[in-house]
């Protein structure tokens, strides 16, 4: 067993005048030192005790790589299969100070497979640790943290060529990588890359300069991190406030609470909720320790409110006069982090602050070359691919663009069916119209219903073209009306000689088909109505992302399942026929597929009842709904 040599507690570093938190990483390819760098920084600065010392003695014995000297990776890398493997897997964070500075500093993975851990670490820093290997150089995976970095907003570098030791201090091997990597890192927009030549191991130019190199006349690691100036936090922004809860113990208190991503808000503020519109003034400022007149970015706190506005989890109040982005369609850098390779149309879930929400990847702009940082066309993303792509979201969210504020402009990619994360985006603009927002009208959804004594309703009539689904909704509102319902029918036909007349009939047509009528849908429900909706429809996914549009309760799915050959025979327009003599070539049931619900609120068998009788159901099973009436397991199973 080899011997460890034993290490004294270094003398503390001179006083001099404080500054504020820096936040940064360490990263680069495997082996270049990342974890006994940090190991070393923490015992230079007296961040290590002596029975972590002891410790570390310990376990430099039974896991150590450095023959009788301390490993001090071993500080940072605690899991047992890094240790057994040498390398870094998790994200490891650790904080350690000086007389001048407090730091957090987060210990990153350099091994391919792990970049998704790396882009974690360096969405909270504000500089970033490029390690190098002075015997190897420039690598890609160094070129592809420094993306990540340049593309997280890490707008300082330090370049710290480590392992100078293994090549004799060489100048020339120093100035050799420094150029090489200037070169590349000269499109990144970095506002400082400073080069230090480092030994980690034996501690050369981390906190005091080494007679190693005596051609070296720049700062120290430890130096350059206490001196180097960072954006100040974005409190001079405008006011973003995502609510995390609803905050209501009991009758007398609505608050909410939540994190302040950015700006400043007093006692007396005017704000307004980005998504809905409606504005109030802030009355209290709520903390565990009390009142406060004013709060902060990064302050956590619960506001509340003069007017009770509805601002849910996933709301953002903001200042009425600089809002966020309201969109449901928007332009993002995507790093892609599944094995399972990015293509267009897959449905995942977004999670951007407090909200989550359904959202489709609509196309891939471009791949970034991490080589070059130049873009080319891509119709894909594989693992660790970059890249700038177009998301449609179900409902529109509030959001800023990422280089103006992280906190709003941050989201991830949640795979849907294992709830893994698949990518970390950053927000770059709203695609469509942009600079709209809505207006918060006194007279609402409620008010309006509330009028007419009933509650809205969208029902969804889905079917072969044919099948009855017009015939059925016009007896439906037929029967609603002799019960005094106020409703209305949205026909798919009527859409196309109007609002929808400049659609064909080819599958991205369709589904523009549905989302418009959709739209006028909800429209019609934030007027009180029950509205009755008659559209073949023929794509399920469609109709699953129409559905999520709707607050749960609202939306009701009907499924008329009449067979081809009866809804051929019937051929009430003469469609058939046409289709069949190729007269039409993408005719629904002909021409193109239908693809039925798998689960449809109620099924219609059209084959065993006449119209009428089928509209009877519907109404039985809608008006409890309407009137706010509960439908018991039974009376469902039997409908």
């Amino acid at each position: 067993m080899n011997a460890v040599a034993t290490l004294a507690r270094p003398a503390p570093l001179p006083a001099a005048p404080a500054r504020g938190l820096l936040r940064f990483l360490t990263c680069g390819s495997v082996d270049d030192g990342k974890s006994t760098l940090i190991g070393r920084l923490l015992h230079e600065t007296g961040a290590i005790f002596e029975d972590q010392l002891a410790a570390l003695e310990k376990d430099s014995r039974r896991h150590g790589t450095t023959g009788g000297d301390i490993d001090f990776a071993l500080l940072v890398d605690g899991l047992e299969a890094e240790r057994e493997q040498g390398i870094t897997i998790d994200v490891a964070y650790r904080y350690f100070s000086t007389p001048r500075r407090s730091f957090i500093v987060a210990d990153t993975p350099g091994h391919e497979q792990y970049t998704r851990n790396m882009a974690t670490g360096a969405s909270n820093a504000e500089l970033a640790i490029i390690l190098i290997d002075a015997r190897k150089g420039v690598l890609t995976q160094t070129k592809r943290h420094s993306v990540i970095a340049a593309l997280t907003g890490i707008r300082h570098v330090i370049l710290a060529v480590n392992k100078i030791d293994l090549v004799g201090f060489d100048e020339k091997r120093f100035d050799a990588i420094v150029a090489d990597y200037a070169a590349f890192a000269g499109k990144l927009g970095f506002s400082s890359i400073v080069p230090i030549p480092v030994s980690a191991r034996f501690g050369d130019n981390i906190a005091a300069p080494s007679a190693n190199t005596p051609w070296y006349d720049g700062p120290t690691l430890v130096g350059h991190l206490e001196e180097v100036e960072v954006e100040a936090a974005r409190t001079d922004g405008p006011l973003r406030f995502p609510v995390q809860w609803v905050n209501r113990p009991n009758l007398d208190f609505r608050g909410f609470s939540g994190t302040l991503a950015g700006g400043v808000v007093r006692v007396g503020d005017e704000v307004v909720a980005a998504s809905s519109g409606k504005t109030s003034r802030v009355t209290r400022i709520v903390t565990f320790d009390g009142d406060r007149e004013t709060a902060r970015a990064g302050d956590a706190v619960t506001l509340v409110l003069a007017d009770e506005i509805d601002a849910p989890r996933g709301e953002v109040l903001a200042d009425p006069k600089a809002r966020p982005a309201v969109a449901s369609r928007l332009a993002a850098r995507l790093v892609w982090m599944s094995e399972d390779t990015l293509a267009p149309g897959r449905s995942y879930l977004m999670k951007l602050g407090t909200r989550t929400v359904p959202a489709t990847v609509r196309a891939i702009r471009n791949a970034i070359d991490v080589e070059t940082f130049d873009e080319r066309e891509a119709g894909s993303l594989a693992l660790n691919g970059i890249g700038v792509v177009e998301i449609d979201t179900v409902t529109p969210v509030a959001f800023d663009p990422y280089d103006e504020n992280r906190a709003t402009g941050a989201f991830v990619l949640i795979d849907r069916f294992t709830n893994a994360t698949v990518a970390a985006g950053m927000a770059v603009e709203a695609l469509g119209a942009t600079n709209v927002h809505r207006h918060g009208f006194d007279v609402d959804r409620a008010a309006r219903a509330g009028l007419k004594h009933q509650r809205p309703l969208a029902v969804w009539f889905t079917g072969l073209p044919g099948s009855g689904k017009s015939t059925i909704a016009n007896l439906v509102e037929r029967k609603l009306h002799a019960l005094g319902r106020h409703t209305t029918v949205l026909d798919g036909d009527d859409l196309r000689q109007g609002l929808n007349a400049d659609l064909g009939f080819d599958l991205a047509s369709r589904a523009e088909n549905v989302r418009r009528a959709g739209e006028v849908a909800r429209l019609m429900l934030d007027a009180g109505l029950v509205v009755l909706c008659a559209f073949v429809s023929p794509v399920r996914a469609d109709r699953e992302r129409l559905r999520e549009r709707f607050a749960p309760g609202e939306f009701v799915e009907v499924f008329v399942d009449t067979p081809a050959e009866v809804c051929a025979a019937r051929d009430p327009k003469g469609l058939y026929a046409k289709a069949q003599d190729g007269k039409i070539a993408t005719f629904t049931g002909v021409g193109q597929g239908y693809e039925p619900p798998l689960s449809p609120d109620l099924l219609l068998d059209a084959a065993a009842a006449d119209a009428e009788a089928l509209a009877e159901r519907v109404v039985a099973f809608i008006e409890p709904r309407i009137t706010g009436a509960s439908l018991t397991a039974e009376d469902s199973a039997a409908l």
